[in-house]
């Protein structure tokens, strides 16, 4: 998994109200390309959203986020998601995690958190909230003492085009968690054209970061 999103270092934050909006979507970030994504456990559409994507689209790298009770983690890995992800530290549900087989990144904002999380052997890492908790310069902070552990970051939560390449330079950023290019206005719109420019237009961005 990991591999996977260090080669595309975008991982689109997607809440979806109806399931029928699932299919244009992943099409659309496909077109995009964009084979990875994640779905968030806010609304009632989620799961069956997992799974229809699961099943029409097995070359994208579906995941849950905002996994908050094991029930979830449970359902979503019935569906067919591959990674989950946490705003929070929770040793219950890394646990159930790894007893269903998903791949889990679980959500940090501070030092202790990491070092928690590393001593449960996570270290794919969200850091949430993002530009609240100091954004790419507290990440730069917490390289400096944890970077030599492996421990890689997805910066999520008020992260927006204009800064994106504040953290894509950073070496500890695996991937940026971002909602701009799958806003919920575009998707309740059908606007899977202008879904599939912003995609683009992200993933040039990483690619410009990565060779520099």
């Amino acid at each position: 998994m990991i591999d996977r999103i260090l080669a595309k270092r975008m991982v689109p934050v997607v809440v979806l109200d109806d399931a029928d909006d699932a299919e244009p979507l992943a099409e659309a970030l496909l077109a995009g390309g964009l084979d990875i994504m994640e779905i968030t456990f806010r609304t009632a559409a989620a799961e069956e959203s997992i799974r229809r994507i699961a099943r029409k689209f097995p070359e994208i790298l579906v995941g849950a986020g905002t996994l908050l009770e094991e029930e979830q983690v449970q359902r979503a890995a019935d569906a067919g998601a591959v990674f989950g992800l946490a705003p929070g530290l929770n040793p219950k549900i890394i646990a159930k995690a790894r007893a269903c087989g998903l791949s889990f990144s679980p959500g940090i904002m501070t030092p202790s958190e990491i070092e928690q999380a590393l001593e449960l052997d996570c270290k794919l890492l969200k850091f949430f909230p993002a530009e609240v908790a100091g954004g790419a310069k507290m990440l730069k902070a917490l390289a400096g003492p944890y970077a030599h552990t492996g421990v890689k970051f997805i910066p999520t939560g008020g992260v927006s085009a204009a800064i994106v390449d504040d953290y894509l330079k950073l070496p500890v950023v695996a991937a940026i968690g971002g909602s701009w290019m799958v806003a919920k206005s575009l998707v309740n719109e059908g606007k899977w054209d202008e879904i599939t420019r912003l995609t683009r237009e992200a993933l040039a961005v990483s690619e410009v970061a990565a060779s520099a």
